[in-house]
């Protein structure tokens, strides 16, 4: 009993529902194990005893909470202060305000930001704590608009380096904003990755979702390439020449995009231009962006030049070296100065080309322009958990539960947030980590953005059956996302595929959150929220990791949908009529963990699977429930009048499904870029590893021949796709 209370005290759930109707009760050992994560002792009752009276005697008697969050719509909750209690609050622009008594309309009225409220208690007790004034929503999205679904390393252009890079960005963005009339680009996570050989190509598993990952930059476009001289020059060109054989291997000769090859290309290409000196305007610009991103970007560069003597895992290094605040790791950092500044100078780089990417997007007339992608979490070995330890929970990974359609659950890998640290924090670490990613972008996609209400958490060395739920604080995620919102005038989509706990879309929904909401599983399938697909969070496993659950799950996700509509399997699941979509969402026909539409149409989706025993049952009733799923889609895109080239056309299927988002409300409608040149194969298949090219694969045609940025932008079947949308209504 006191153990289920400790734990109700720290957020975590004592059960969870892995299908209607059915509960599961948490193992005590589990919630041990969660609660020490948290820094809670309950192993023995007596510990159980100390811990729940140390929370009386700390939490439970303070005036204040640990971040307090008010909005103009929602004032704090200040109740339990004692009679006599006087307010004070130090404002964000460096006023203050005395309040007297406790007035929560008070301090819902005070200007937006990031405040500090002191408390002054009869008998002497105060207390101050953060104070999070933040707006009601975040900002909508300028009119309806469509736009591109791109991976940003499979769009290679004739003058990348063997990758796609924040040249082609840019250069998509200014073609496809005056050309084609497309609204956004939105685009994998570009946050750092954990170094190699061999680099882990999965945009999800950063070692630093703060810092964008250099290996994008177009080497050319940083000025002091063009001051290059003598041997340097002559280096710079061999590198140059090494790219140009490197891009050829992929879009000539079939070979796979090659990360690690191309940033060992770049890197060598970024020494050479260190060492030219920056102008004194460049120089100027440098140190404002040093004193701009501080601390964060020390640990970040710092970590950086540790991993290049130590090895990427800081768990690994020297024990002094493992606390980034030790004597020992300021005493390297001093010997290390000139290896720090060349990391900083690279996220400058990277800055100033998204910047510019940004510039490109807006000045082609892009309401909305870039929208970058926020990964659920970080690499455990990476630099986010060595500079804010604190803040991550040791031993534990996120992930999902069992559910109807995976047995096993999910263990993404990835070590999750500590709710406590951050209300400690006043939430500086996720704010910082919002305005980073928000400095150059019109909107930001959330990756399981159920995650900011709760999240899965398994402890090391245990299955995923033996989890827990964590709830974080919901309000405050959500208020310090619309403030950083309102702050950069970007829209927000959450990724609110699968399993959803009742209540959250209609809170996002409240909050001016989009969500995501894909054609094949628009359905009607009966309790819960209404366009809650059995998918099984499997979009997020597939982003997140290497578990083979994560491709059982998204097969089973699938097969699921088709099971609910195939003939004698019972209650058919309603496709949802145009007019039922929900206008707050980013429309999309497929994501980039899901089969290209082409793929869905001929049968290469399921033939794939096949042939890496992915399947999640026979082949032969996989192919009929594909088939049969597929024929209620032409179907009803037949009767809707949406198809009038006739069946059997595949490039006018795939126009029909497009034609069948414009007839949502959706505010966004996105066009995965692939799927206006026909490709087949998707960027990521989720449950392989080595059996298939995860984010290795350049944009390609139906017969599998990669295609250029130019080819893309003088696609004949590109353009006919395109006309569908800027014809008719975005």
């Amino acid at each position: 009993m006191g153990r289920a209370r400790l734990a109700r005290l720290h957020g975590i759930a004592m059960s969870y529902a892995p299908s209607p109707g059915r509960s599961v009760q948490i193992a005590d050992d589990t919630v041990v194990a969660v609660l020490a994560a948290l820094g809670v002792d309950a192993s023995t009752p007596h510990a159980v005893r100390a811990s729940l009276a140390a929370y009386e005697d700390g939490a439970g008697r303070a005036l204040l909470p640990r971040t307090v969050v008010a909005r103009p719509d929602r004032p704090p909750d200040l109740m339990g202060l004692p009679e006599g209690t006087v307010l004070r609050v130090e404002t964000e622009g460096g006023g203050t305000a005395d309040l007297g008594a406790p007035d929560p309309a008070a301090l819902a009225r005070l200007p937006l930001g990031v405040h500090v409220l002191e408390a002054r208690a009869p008998g002497g007790r105060t207390a101050r704590a953060p104070l999070i004034v933040a707006p009601d929503r975040v900002p909508a999205p300028p009119g309806r608009s469509h736009g591109f679904l791109v991976q940003l390393y499979s769009l290679l252009s004739r003058r990348s380096w063997g990758m796609g890079d924040l040249g082609d960005l840019a250069d998509l963005a200014a073609w496809s904003g005056r050309a084609l009339g497309t609204g956004f680009v939105q685009l994998n996570p570009l946050h750092a990755a954990v170094p190699g050989p061999p680099t882990d190509p999965s945009p999800y598993r950063p070692s630093s979702r703060r810092f964008p990952d250099p290996v994008h930059l177009r080497i050319e476009h940083i000025p002091e390439y063009a001051h290059l001289a003598g041997a340097a020059r002559l280096r710079a060109d061999e590198l140059a020449a090494r790219a140009h054989a490197l891009r050829s291997e992929v879009l000539e000769r079939g070979a796979l995009i090659d990360r690690d090859a191309v940033w060992a290309l770049k890197r060598e290409a970024l020494e050479l231009l260190w060492a030219v000196p920056l102008s004194p305007g460049r120089r100027a610009a440098y140190c404002d962006f040093l004193a701009e991103q501080g601390q964060a970007l020390e640990d970040h560069a710092t970590w950086c030049a540790l991993a290049e003597r130590h090895g990427p895992d800081w768990r690994c290094w020297p024990a002094e070296l493992r606390d980034p605040r030790s004597p020992g790791t300021a005493r390297l950092r001093h010997r290390l100065l000139d290896r720090i500044d060349f990391h900083c100078r690279l996220a400058w780089h990277t800055d100033q080309q998204l910047a510019a990417a940004q510039r490109a997007a807006r000045d082609a007339g892009m309401p909305i322009g870039l929208v970058h992608d926020l990964a659920v979490g970080v690499h455990p070995s990476g630099a986010d958990t060595w500079a804010q330890r604190d803040a991550f929970a040791a031993g534990m990974s996120i992930g999902a539960p069992p559910d109807a359609f995976n047995a096993r659950g999910q263990d993404w890998g990835l070590p999750p947030w500590r709710p406590d640290a951050l209300a400690a924090a006043g939430y500086a670490p996720y704010r910082e980590l919002l305005r980073g990613l928000l400095r150059h972008a019109g909107a930001l996609r959330i990756d399981h953005v159920m995650g900011l209400f709760r999240l899965w958490w398994v402890p090391e060395g245990r299955p995923p059956t033996e989890g827990a739920y964590v709830r974080y604080d919901g309000e405050a995620m959500l208020s310090v996302l619309a403030l950083e919102a309102r702050r950069a005038g970007a829209a927000v989509i959450g990724e609110d595929l699968g399993t959803v706990e009742p209540g959250v879309r209609g809170e996002l929904a409240a909050r001016g959150v989009l969500g995501t909401s894909v054609l094949w599983f628009e359905r009607d399938y009966g309790g819960g929220e209404r366009d809650a697909a059995p998918r099984a969070e499997a979009a997020e496993a597939g982003e997140a990791g290497e578990d083979d659950a994560a491709g059982e799950a998204d097969a089973a996700g699938e097969a699921g949908a088709a099971r609910e509509a195939a003939p004698g399997s019972g209650a058919v699941a309603r496709i949802l009529a145009p007019g039922e979509w929900r206008s707050a969402c980013l429309a999309t026909v497929t994501t980039h963990d899901l089969p290209t539409t082409a793929a869905r149409l001929t049968g290469a989706d399921v033939a794939l699977r096949e042939r890496l025993g992915l399947l999640a049952g026979p082949p032969e009733r996989e192919r009929s429930r594909a088939t049969y799923e597929l024929a209620e889609w032409m179907g009803e895109l037949v009767r809707r009048g949406l198809l009038p080239e006739g069946q059997g056309d595949e490039e006018a299927a795939i126009k029909a499904v497009h034609r069948f988002l414009l007839r949502t409300p959706a505010r966004m409608i996105g066009v995965w870029l692939p799927d206006a040149v026909g490709d087949r194969r998707p960027q990521n298949l989720p449950g392989t590893w080595d059996e298939y090219p995860n984010w290795r694969l350049p944009i390609a045609g139906p017969d599998g021949r990669p295609h250029t940025l130019e080819e893309l932008a003088a696609s004949p079947r590109l353009h006919a796709l395109m006309r569908e949308l800027s014809d008719r209504s975005c």
